[in-house]
């Protein structure tokens, strides 16, 4: 729910603001930024939060906090892409591949009851998922809109 506050504000303060200093509104590019300001939230969530995020990740994977630092530093990196007009195209497809692929990761942390900024198991649970995926598909949807349509 975090995340969605924060993309909805920083958007709506991000619109006015170049509605200011370009004197014209820009959806394209104030939904980009509040989508930068998004990604770097939470990927600081993945810095002070390693062990929980680290309990989403299923056991095969080996090296879990070292991938919940990197999936962290690649947020940040694919927050600035989606501001820079050459690489927002490449950072938007990017982007969507990543949160498809994280997709399963919250589907694994709701099915084991996994609270990520605890580190214990007693999460919301599926009921969770009900919220997370169309959350994660209207994310989907707010990153091709505004960086690989415009």
């Amino acid at each position: 729910m975090k995340p969605l506050i924060v993309l909805i504000v920083s958007f709506a303060i991000s619109f006015f603001i170049l509605k200011l200093v370009k004197k014209e509104y820009d959806f394209a590019l104030s939904a980009r930024i509040s989508m930068s300001i998004m990604l770097v939230f939470t990927a600081i969530g993945h810095f002070i939060f390693t062990k929980g995020m680290s309990m989403m990740i299923p056991n095969i994977i080996p090296f879990k906090e070292n991938f919940v630092y990197l999936t962290g530093l690649f947020e940040i990196l694919l927050a600035i892409g989606l501001l820079i007009q050459k690489l927002k195209d490449i950072s938007g497809w990017t982007l969507v591949i990543f949160l498809l692929l994280m997709l399963p990761a919250n589907i694994y942390a709701s099915i084991n009851t996994i609270n990520y900024q605890k580190g214990t198991f007693d999460g919301h649970g599926v009921n969770y998922l009900w919220f997370r995926i169309p959350l994660q598909i209207f994310f989907i949807v707010w990153t091709y809109i505004s960086s690989i349509r415009f």
